[in-house]
């Protein structure tokens, strides 16, 4: 049964439609969040090439989903994806948006932690320095692992142009377990 349910909105300003359920345990299978308690599929871990995407399809929001990741590459601690062109995250410029990158970068580096095996309780920390603009390419995400610690893993990500290697974009992130 889906209800509205006063003060949640969409971006537009409009109400969002939410099960009854979603109200109770504040989850909702339509707006793609799961209800708390659903396991992480455990035979997805450690991340390798034969259970990345079945892991990213489980674990990411659909709008993340959305940037159309593909083309994943896996090694113990360093995971690669291409993230192509798309018309819808582009700026009126024509060039990527800025929060479309950090997003395939927070990804793709989050599944680099996952080739331990070991759970993260998200990211703790991102900085991103963009080197310039994204416009007219496909982009190669490329995260690796500096160093897997007791309490956090600390990670390495490049954008570049798939076509030329180029660097577009730098990041240092850190996971907490």
């Amino acid at each position: 049964m889906i209800t509205e349910v006063e003060n949640a909105m969409t971006l537009t300003g409009n109400p969002a439609p939410v099960t009854a359920q979603a109200t109770q345990n504040g989850s909702d299978p339509a707006l793609g969040v799961r209800p708390p308690g659903i396991p992480v599929p455990l035979h997805c871990l450690p991340v390798t090439d034969a259970t990345v995407l079945e892991l990213y399809e489980y674990v990411f929001a659909p709008w993340v989903k959305m940037l159309g990741l593909r083309e994943f590459k896996v090694c113990p601690g360093i995971v690669s994806a291409t993230l192509p062109q798309n018309d819808a995250l582009k700026l009126s410029s024509g060039a990527v948006c800025g929060q479309a990158i950090m997003a395939a970068i927070d990804s793709v580096a989050s599944l680099s932690v996952g080739t331990t095996g070991r759970i993260t309780r998200g990211t703790a920390y991102q900085h991103t320095h963009f080197l310039r603009p994204a416009v007219n390419d496909d982009y190669r995400v490329r995260a690796e692992v500096l160093r897997f610690g007791k309490t956090s893993a600390f990670t390495e990500t490049r954008v570049s142009f798939a076509s030329t290697g180029h660097l577009v974009a730098h990041a240092s992130l850190e996971f907490a377990f």
